[in-house]
């Protein structure tokens, strides 16, 4: 009954890293870690995810690092075995439930909708991700959720840019956000490390501007 709030590191904002290799993957952790940004969710969606999560650790042990789209209590092994620091998955069922609770790491696992959000509830979970948060109904969802699971917070990810992300951020049952648009697909393949560290930047200086 782990949740990550309390290993996340600064800012509550989550890049999401997908590599094609352990090279590009160290490039970009260099180019999230110099916006300021310290946390970093590895997806494993491509053969080189394991490998990568365990060399950004070696590189930047002062970075936070998990592995994201875990799927069955085996990725979660897999994960865990690699050195992730926590675990994300896109959706819930009971046996991933229960392999994520006996992982031994930190976890926010995916949900959509209120029947998901009762299963993980069930459970005695309530750091929740949200996903995929905008085509779920987005901000206003989030907030009409929070009238019904009063004791639930969120971390939605998907669809969230700079142009909706204060939309999030200033939700109180939002305890992070996380998002690919502070690794553009563009910027990777150009090796535009610097593009990288820019648009993490101004997720962060988003973050900062709400606070009080």
């Amino acid at each position: 009954m782990k949740g990550i709030k309390h290993i996340v590191k600064g800012a509550p904002i989550l890049p999401i890293l997908q590599a094609d290799s352990v090279e590009q993957a160290l490039n970009i952790a260099k180019a999230v870690e110099a916006s300021g940004l310290k946390n970093l969710e590895v997806v494993r969606r491509t053969d080189a995810a394991a490998a990568s999560v365990t060399a950004i650790r070696e590189a930047f042990p002062d970075m936070v690092v998990g592995m994201g789209t875990v799927l069955s209590p085996e990725h979660a092994k897999e994960a865990v075995d690699a050195g992730s620091q926590f675990l994300v998955t896109p959706t819930v069922s009971p046996r991933l439930l229960d392999g994520l609770m006996s992982s031994g790491v930190p976890f926010i696992p995916g949900t959509s909708n209120p029947a998901d959000i009762l299963m993980a509830s069930e459970y005695g979970l309530t750091e929740l991700k949200f996903f995929p948060a905008h085509l779920s109904g987005g901000a206003p969802m989030l907030k009409a959720l929070g009238g019904i699971f009063q004791h639930i917070s969120f971390c939605p990810t998907g669809g969230i840019s700079g142009s909706n992300l204060n939309d999030y951020l200033s939700l109180k049952n939002v305890f992070a956000v996380g998002g690919s648009w502070m690794i553009p697909s563009d910027m990777v393949k150009a090796e535009n490390w610097q593009g990288i560290t820019d648009t993490c930047k101004q997720a962060l200086e988003a973050f900062e501007g709400l606070r009080p």
